[in-house]
């Protein structure tokens, strides 16, 4: 569906060249859901603008749905461009338009009639659920409704591909949930190729399948979602896991437990499918002499399936908490210590 190969984007600067994008290869299959992660700087936002063509690679090529996006201009850019929708950040609707207006503004450019335009437009309210809101303004929605019109508006010409570009980033935590559930279910519904970059590991972590980590213009990092939650590879891939996996609080929470407690272990348990409704630490209480003391434990669900971490600490005699630590080991749960007594 989407194919990026050694493409390379150069910014010519006050301050001299900048390669905001630098030998990037990537491949994204039909019908996923492609997450890309990186600080601010990183060169994805520039990336995403190359697959609609708002923005031409200096080297390399972009093809996108069977259109080499890098290469074509004029009429067949644009249309092309129909079949790559995008949302933004901050929504980018036309404040003197309806709801319905706003979402018809597409189909109007593609010379839809206007019987067609009134019944597609009524399909789209439904959709992402704005029933009643079709002759409300931007200004009178609130944020989550803004960017489910700006959903609806992507959707009318019926895209092979949609690209959000930090489309949860403006949003409240219990909205951008809502958001993220509505984009699963169109992934479902109609096979729908979503790319969409951010900076937020949980927007990752709750509905895409395959992540890309992006770094100073490369792609430092790359698989399922689940298996860069397991086994990150790189430090800004580690620091990201920890957003959603390592709470701040749970340092603090480590550092006060191993002063009241200088002896044992602090460890960190990894949990992978199954392994995340095992009775492990029961298990690990009932056959070992040691003490458990819990520090701080979640689940995250992802779409290939759940990865749990667990902070504990173990105390006891060494070779009692070392048999604990490779029985851990045993039930094919990752441990890492943390810090020792």
């Amino acid at each position: 569906m989407i194919s990026i190969k050694n493409v390379r984007k150069i910014f010519s600067t006050k301050q001299g060249l900048l390669k905001a994008v630098d030998e990037v290869n990537l491949d994204i299959k039909e019908g996923e859901i492609f997450g890309v992660i990186g600080y601010s700087g990183a060169g994805k936002s520039t990336l995403i603008r190359m697959l609609n063509g708002l923005e031409l690679p200096t080297d390399g090529t972009v093809n996108v749905a069977g259109r080499e996006i890098s290469k074509i201009k004029g009429a067949e850019l644009r249309k092309a461009r129909q079949e790559i929708s995008m949302i933004f950040q901050h929504f980018n609707l036309l404040w003197s338009r309806t709801v319905s207006e706003n979402i018809a503004f597409p189909l109007e450019i593609a010379g839809v009639s206007a019987p067609e335009r009134k019944k597609r437009v009524e399909e789209l309210i439904k959709l992402v659920g704005l029933e009643g809101r079709g002759d409300a303004y931007p200004s009178q929605l609130s944020g989550g409704q803004k960017q489910r019109v700006g959903i609806a508006r992507a959707l009318a010409n019926n895209p092979k591909v949609l690209l959000c570009d930090e489309a949860t980033s403006a949003l409240d935590p219990q909205t951008t949930d809502s958001i993220l559930d509505l984009l699963v279910d169109i992934n479902k519904k109609f096979g729908l190729t979503i790319v969409l970059i951010t900076h937020e590991m949980h927007v990752i972590r709750k509905i895409c399948h395959r992540v890309a980590v992006m770094e100073s213009g490369r792609i430092v990092e790359l698989g399922p979602v689940l298996d860069v939650f397991k086994n990150p590879q790189q430090p800004i891939t580690k620091r990201f896991v920890q957003q959603v996996t390592e709470p701040e609080k749970t340092k603090e929470t480590a550092e006060h437990l191993l002063e009241r407690y200088p002896h044992g272990k602090v460890i960190q348990l990894s949990f992978l499918g199954e392994a995340t409704e095992q009775p492990l630490i029961t298990r690990v209480i009932r056959d070992f002499d040691v003490v458990v003391n819990i520090l701080q434990g979640n689940i995250s669900h992802t779409q290939n399936g759940s990865y749990g971490t667990l902070f504990i600490h173990l105390d006891g005699q060494a070779n009692e908490i070392q048999k604990a630590i490779e029985f851990i080991h045993s039930q094919q749960v990752g441990v890492e210590v943390i810090s020792n007594g």
